[in-house]
């Protein structure tokens, strides 16, 4: 559960503000056509599947409700379940993604996540499945653990850098770590959980001139499991968020076999937010395209899609 859970979460619960995404507003929208277009990709013997995520891929999400709400009108039919009727497998899961609006896919990747089957705006978490985020984690989390995810959950960190306190958080971290036996865990939950991401940023450049070694360094040496995990995620978010996903885009496809729950994930949620910025870290890190990455590792039109939300040969 640790690095799926991490990933779900650091995702709806960082910086969620639209950046420079692949996927932009298709300039000559049509809704009743594009709902017509799908139909009849559907209707009949046999499903023109390219039709379908050539059309799906290029709409913004925003366009996609509009078409999803088209196409009841047009055919009294929803969508979504027609969608799943005609396709399947890879596709289809990514098809569908694509089709919830995107707070909702948030919140419903998240509680996949608490409830370990495998917000944004935590509200619709409670609008979904009538209950409250934080009571969800306390009872399928628990320790340290437990007390970072419901810090995280409140999306109360702070703003901007107290320059006061830059050199006396590094401090205090240096003492809870590398500077004692044992860990002061709660003090890394504070200074993580609550400060901005810009303050971080300078905390870990203090840091590590005292410590002689960067902050993740001192967290693997002194955490274990799922604590460490989210203190890490955490860390790479303050740092870059795109780099946390280019990162971890990587990890699904350079698996024993690829993750392709955490690949569509990723490639659905981050399509509208920076996966221009995703996939310009991808290849400065890792020496290839993320283009050319999807090609070698995925097949078919599952692979055309994900190419697509790519945005392109870069």
């Amino acid at each position: 559960m640790i690095i799926f859970f991490c990933n779900r979460f650091i995702l709806v619960l960082y910086f969620l503000q639209a950046t420079r995404g692949s996927v932009k507003p298709f300039v000559n929208f049509n809704a009743k056509h594009d709902a017509e277009v799908l139909r009849k990709a559907m209707k009949g013997i046999g499903t023109d599947e390219d039709a379908i995520l050539m059309l799906l891929a290029a709409r913004s999400n925003a366009q996609r409700q509009e078409i999803k709400a088209a196409y009841k009108k047009a055919f009294g039919k929803d969508l979504v379940k027609d969608l799943r009727s005609e396709l399947g497998g890879k596709l289809e899961d990514l098809i569908v993604a694509l089709m919830y609006p995107s707070i909702l896919y948030d919140a419903h990747e998240l509680h996949k996540a608490i409830k370990g089957t495998n917000k944004s705006r935590l509200m619709c978490l409670d609008l979904e499945y009538g209950s409250k985020l934080e009571k969800d984690i306390m009872g399928d989390t628990s320790g340290h653990y437990q007390r970072l995810l419901v810090i995280l959950a409140q999306g109360n960190r702070e703003e901007g850098v107290d320059e006061s306190r830059v050199e006396k958080d590094a401090k205090e971290l240096f003492a809870a770590g590398e500077e004692k036996f044992g860990t002061d865990e709660d003090k890394f939950i504070n200074i993580l959980g609550n400060r901005s991401a810009e303050h971080l940023r300078r905390v870990f450049d203090a840091y590590k001139k005292i410590a002689g070694c960067d902050i993740e360094e001192s967290i693997k040496d002194e955490c274990t499991g799922n604590l460490e995990a989210l203190l890490l995620a955490v860390v790479k978010c303050a740092k870059s968020v795109p780099a946390y996903f280019a990162e971890s885009v990587r990890e699904s496809m350079r698996r024993a076999g690829t993750d392709d729950e955490t690949l569509i994930r990723i490639m659905v949620s981050r399509s509208e937010r920076d996966m221009l910025d995703i996939r310009a870290i991808y290849k400065k890190k890792y020496g290839e395209s993320l283009y050319s990455t999807i090609q070698e590792d995925t097949d078919g039109d599952y692979q055309k899609a994900l190419l697509y939300l790519c945005g392109g040969n870069d």
